[in-house]
């Protein structure tokens, strides 16, 4: 059995998440946003940190929240929906079938399996998108975030991708679109991202953070938002002079740039959802919240390259302090960014 959707536009992306969020509402519902509005009308950034140690290094640091892509369509009023399937055989046909009716359908899993990408670590919230199959030639062929056509990838290392036996499964998880309706205004959902954004960056709501604690096993020591940031940077000077301060700093820096971020951790994403949303909710956003956002891109764009230089000088005391300094300085530009948005949006905004 085999089958393609052809009519499916691809648009290469910064970030697989909300690449595959803009293609998949492009597809259903005919709503053509830029990729950074995606990601901010999806909440999506965040600072999750958590001690995770069957990882190497022992951690582990993400820019983005983990329901960003459900959250997209939660603010915007289309009825997407995701679900987790613990039987493999069970899984495959439920996304097969989606594809045989024609629906282009959302796949989550870790992208170390899969044989297109060469990826080198573990990451298990990769994003990609079915768009077909040919059971006789094992192959599976799915929309990412690289290229503007689809890749090949034998069907053996998807279904080890979607449900790994090591490290941290996504068991499965798929997403379907069960209406193409768009309920809410792009005014209206800013506004409901904004204030996700201010909730959870400030400690409000603790959901991403629990997210990611129970994927972890329970036990992690887990801090996310403004709090992540803080708990990170504290960290960071403890790291000198342990026998895998090297790995550590370098996975810090690939995970500023160059895991699929979109740039500076997130925040350049983030910055053009800020600009975007100051003309769409001038009583929300002021012009000093896009200086700020865009400002915190740039001071963690500034941050890898000091820490490339760190790991190949791990005892010079001065990198240290200068980068110990950076993440000091991003924390307090944060803090002023969500404070000043807190102001304007707690209180205001409703569901």
């Amino acid at each position: 059995m085999q089958a393609m959707i052809e009519d499916f536009r691809i648009l290469p992306a910064g970030h697989c998440g909300s690449g595959a969020m803009r293609n998949l509402i492009y597809h259903y519902c005919n709503l053509d946003l830029p990729e950074g509005v995606i990601f901010g009308l999806g909440a999506g950034i965040d600072t999750i940190y958590f001690t995770y140690e069957k990882a190497q290094p022992p951690f582990m640091f993400f820019g983005r929240g983990s329901s960003m892509e459900t959250d997209i369509t939660h603010n915007l009023g289309i009825d997407y929906r995701e679900q987790t399937e613990l039987d493999d055989d069970a899984a495959w046909d439920n996304v097969k079938n989606e594809v045989l009716r024609g629906n282009p359908t959302m796949l989550s899993g870790d992208i170390f399996y899969l044989d297109y990408r060469e990826f080198k670590v573990h990451f298990p919230g990769h994003r990609f998108i079915l768009l077909g199959f040919n059971e006789d030639a094992e192959e599976v062929y799915i929309a990412d975030r690289i290229n503007t056509h689809a890749e090949t990838c034998s069907m053996n290392a998807l279904r080890l991708s979607r449900s790994a036996d090591a490290g941290i499964s996504s068991h499965n998880l798929w997403g379907k679109f069960h209406s193409t309706h768009v309920s809410n205004s792009l005014p209206e959902a800013c506004g409901l991202a904004l204030k996700m954004s201010v909730e959870r960056m400030q400690g409000i709501d603790l959901s991403q953070r629990d997210l990611m604690q129970a994927a972890a096993g329970g036990n992690a020591r887990c801090a996310a938002g403004l709090d992540g940031l803080r708990t990170m940077q504290q960290d960071f000077p403890q790291w000198q002079g342990l026998p895998d301060v090297v790995d550590r700093i370098t996975y810090v820096d690939n995970a500023i740039v160059k895991f699929g971020t979109g740039g500076g951790f997130f925040r350049d994403h983030y910055a053009r959802f800020m600009e975007w949303s100051r003309k769409q909710r001038p009583d929300l956003v002021s012009d000093d919240c896009v200086a700020l956002a865009n400002t915190s891109a740039g001071q963690w764009n500034a941050l890898s390259p000091m820490l490339q230089s760190l790991a190949a000088a791990p005892d010079d005391a001065a990198l240290w302090t200068r980068c110990s300094e950076q993440l000091d300085d991003i924390y307090h530009t944060e803090y002023l960014l969500f404070g000043q948005l807190g102001d304007t949006v707690l209180g205001t905004v409703t569901a």
